[in-house]
């Protein structure tokens, strides 16, 4: 007879790591193509709003609140699929911990109580 053990923990340090590093590198997705001022993300912005004309679509590559959503669809689907996959870690770590990274130094450099 076979009894069904409940999972080793480790998987559910594993699934909450990974839900992290999804958010976090969604996060950090979202930011780069609705904020920064990087040339490619200016470039997608503004194909997105000429393929759109402007429309009420447009917004999509504005609003982070819009964005959001479907870039934390699109990097749990891959998840999904390709069961936590080496280079699904690989990207969404670089981009969770350099989201992180400059989180960090943004605040690091505002001054503090002090100033």
């Amino acid at each position: 007879m076979i009894l069904l053990a409940p999972p080793d923990l480790n998987v559910y340090f594993y699934l909450i790591l990974a839900a992290i590093t999804l958010v976090l590198s969604a996060g950090r997705i979202t930011r780069v193509l609705v904020a920064e001022d990087y040339p490619p993300s200016i470039r997608v912005r503004m194909w997105w709003d000429k393929v759109t004309k402007d429309g009420p679509w447009s917004k999509l590559v504005h609003c982070p609140w819009c964005m959001g959503p479907w870039v934390t669809l699109v990097l749990l689907v891959w998840a999904v699929l390709s069961n936590l996959h080496w280079t699904w870690w690989l990207f969404n770590a670089w981009m969770a911990l350099s989201y992180a990274t400059s989180w960090i130094v943004f605040h690091d450099e505002d001054g503090g109580p002090e100033d």
